[in-house]
Order: C-alpha cells, then sequence, then structure tokens
C-alpha cells in the first residue's frame, strides 16, 4: 500500500523553526524526488519546495532563504527545515512524489505568538 506520512508540525511563535519529515512506503522511492506543498483552508494548495533525482532542489519565492529540503534514501524519507517561521507560513503541510499521483495527510503548522 501506497503511503506517505508527514509528521513535525506544530505550533511555534514567529522566528521559530520547525523541521517536518515525510516517510515514503509502498513503492515510493524519495530517491526519485519528492516535493513539498502547503494548503490553507479556502485557498488553492501552495508549491514550497522540490528535490529532484539529481538532487537540485527549488524553492518557492515566499520560503527561498528560510526553508531547505533534503532527504534520506536509506530511511525512504524527505525533511523540510523551516527556519525564521512568519504567521504567514501557517498552513497544513503536504508531500507528494514528482508524477503527484500520491500525497500524503499533511500536518499542521501553525505560527503565533
Amino acid at each position: 500500500q501506497v503511503q506517505l506520512v508527514e509528521s513535525g508540525g506544530g505550533l511555534v511563535q514567529p522566528g521559530g523553526s520547525l523541521r517536518l519529515s515525510c516517510v515514503a512506503s509502498g513503492g515510493i522511492s524519495v530517491a526519485n524526488g519528492m516535493a513539498w506543498y502547503r494548503q490553507v483552508p479556502g485557498s488553492r494548495r501552495e508549491w514550497v519546495a522540490t528535490i529532484t533525482s539529481s538532487g537540485s532542489r527549488a524553492y518557492g519565492d515566499s520560503v527561498r532563504g528560510r526553508f531547505t529540503i533534503s532527504r534520506d534514501n536509506a530511511e525512504n524519507s524527505v525533511f523540510l527545515q523551516m527556519n525564521g517561521l512568519k504567521p504567514e507560513d501557517t498552513a497544513v503541510y503536504l508531500c507528494t512524489e514528482l508524477t503527484y499521483r500520491y500525497w500524503g495527510q499533511g500536518t499542521q503548522v501553525t505560527v503565533s505568538s
């Protein structure tokens, strides 16, 4: 069974940091490339970051310089290190593979004082 499970979300103050994790199983290999998206209720899903099979990384304009995507092929996991968090980063964060066929359930990140 294909599965993507995110974790690591929570409540953090502005300026704080969080590290999100996404564990893949059931035939998905993070070595093939993965992406993080985020979504606020009532809004479109927003692309956050991508890591390709070659290891190239790309970031959305709103997070570039603050967020870092990485992966551990041995653990079949992808991560999102988020620093300098802002209230506008509040959203449900989801991981996906690069066919965008499979998505996790998401993990809630709330940035508030």
